[in-house]
């Protein structure tokens, strides 16, 4: 149910070039910088742009009378940004514990670093449109192994599918938790286990479908050896310890979205305030 919000986390921001040093920096902490570089702020707003237009579908799809002012504004108030950017930080910085910054920020800053978060970002924009998702979706079927063998060198340095579905399971699991503290209906915990470890099989299928569908859009400019370099870098401990608090920071963050959209669902289905 919530798999948008879950398998778009290979996608970073635009870089800008770190190239000397900033006194004013000084005293920010190293996953800060990390997150200044990686243009946290364009990322989140690209998040919030997604996540409205799935709670607006969802409006459509569990209340009979579709979305009204009120949902919007509980909406509104769910993708709070600053709210969205304070999870991140804390749990990327406590994920990235004394990982090397420094050699994340001077991949960045290169002129390949640069190219293919640009790429990513833009795709990630474009994907926002339903017909963009399905034509890339549909690319996926349609390209043979050989082609797609520099895409699936990348998600599996870096494990995109499993720690997707993971991410996806656990942000549904919330969800069921928000209704049912909201009153939307009655479940233990372990009926909720049950019912979301069923979605396992459609959630992979769903989240390799669109991972590969996404990668191609983003990375199709890109020269081969451009993208045996991205991979190569992505599987350096530094790329690695990128990877995993990039993961902790954005499924904490949408952990607590998805339990806030169960909660405001429930009360919304009993016209109750939230």
């Amino acid at each position: 149910m919530l798999r948008r919000f879950f398998v778009c986390l290979v996608a970073l921001t635009l870089i800008v070039p770190i190239l000397t040093p900033d006194p004013a920096r000084a005293q920010v902490a190293p996953s800060d910088q990390v997150l200044d570089a990686l243009q946290l702020d364009e990322l989140l707003s690209i998040m919030r742009q997604e996540g409205v237009a799935y709670g607006q579908d969802m409006a459509t799809d569990m209340f009979a009378s579709g979305e009204n002012a009120q949902w919007q504004a509980l909406l509104d108030q769910i993708y709070d940004i600053d709210k969205m950017e304070a999870v991140v930080r804390k749990h990327f910085g406590d994920s990235l514990g004394d990982a090397d910054t420094a050699a994340l920020l001077t991949f960045f800053a290169s002129d390949l670093g640069q190219e293919v978060v640009a790429l990513e970002l833009r795709a990630r924009k474009a994907m926002i449109d339903d017909a963009v998702e399905q034509a890339a979706r549909a690319s996926y079927y349609e390209t043979d192994d050989e082609d797609l063998a520099g895409v699936t060198a990348f998600i599996e340095a870096n494990d995109l599918i499993e720690a997707n579905v993971t991410g996806a399971l656990n942000a549904s699991f919330q969800f069921y938790r928000g209704m049912v503290d909201g009153g939307g209906f009655e479940m233990s915990e372990s009926e909720i286990l049950s019912d979301v470890w069923a979605q396992e099989e459609e959630t992979r299928n769903d989240t390799r479908e669109w991972i590969y569908g996404f990668l191609m859009l983003a990375y199709d400019p890109l020269e081969a050896e451009q993208l045996d370099a991205y991979v190569a870098f992505s599987s350096s401990p530094e790329g690695r310890a990128l990877n995993r608090a990039l993961f902790a920071g954005f499924n904490k963050m949408y952990d607590d979205i998805s339990y806030a959209l169960g909660l405001a669902a429930a009360r919304q289905m009993q016209g109750q305030d939230l």
